[in-house]
């Protein structure tokens, strides 16, 4: 619901909404706050409650840093170790990018999710996983917020079928560097799309020499 922003950032945190929402009971609700605190997804204020936390787009630039590293370092480790399984499943995801038709902006988002989590998964370093698990659903969150603005997402997407390859052939340079390519590429199609345009500047000729003027 945070992710999705059905729980916009800023959002007062309601115990009794999600309890009826998600029908379970409060001891579970509060176990899961107290881990979404923990994974910097909700802020906690002693006597005044809880909060989603808000969305910077600065942290964009420092989430794509972090992970352009630790994902391309995954890329390595799942080309040595992912098993016969692995690569099935690699190669069934990698079919999904070929068949004809354009995904929708929802719907390449959730096969880049699923692609990111099947590569962490076969690089088998629990720790790994778990720490970009979490540094993807911060960029996912931020991602969401530019669905309706950013373009060509199928296309990024689409690019992952010969990073799959690469792994499946226990090519981890290769792959390792079309991840690092993919993720700059991302951040720098999400930032676009949030950030408004930077003003142009041309240059007039007056009497008096040359003016400034912003478009």
């Amino acid at each position: 619901m945070i992710i999705s922003l059905e729980l916009r950032p800023g959002a007062v945190i309601d115990e009794r909404f999600l309890i009826g929402r998600l029908r379970i009971g409060r001891t579970p609700i509060r176990e899961a706050l107290r881990q979404l605190a923990r994974e910097h997804l909700v802020d906690v204020y002693p006597r005044r409650g809880m909060f989603v936390t808000t969305v910077e787009v600065r942290d964009l630039a420092s989430l794509s840093e972090v992970r352009s590293v630790l994902e391309s370092y995954a890329c390595l480790l799942a080309a040595e170790h992912a098993t016969v399984a692995d690569r099935d499943d690699l190669a069934a995801l990698a079919a999904k990018l070929t068949r004809r038709g354009p995904l929708d902006q929802l719907a390449s988002m959730e096969l880049d999710e699923r692609i990111h989590r099947a590569i962490y998964r076969c690089a088998h370093n629990a720790l790994l996983e778990q720490t970009l698990e979490e540094y993807y659903v911060l960029a996912l969150r931020i991602w969401h917020l530019a669905l309706d603005q950013a373009h060509g997402l199928d296309a990024m997407v689409r690019q992952h079928e010969p990073l799959l390859e690469a792994i499946r052939l226990g090519r981890g340079r290769e792959a390792s560097k079309l991840m690092r390519a993919h993720v700059d590429e991302f951040q720098l199609a999400m930032r676009q799309a949030l950030l408004p345009p930077a003003p142009t500047v041309g240059v007039s000729r007056t009497s008096g020499g040359l003016t400034r003027v912003e478009a």
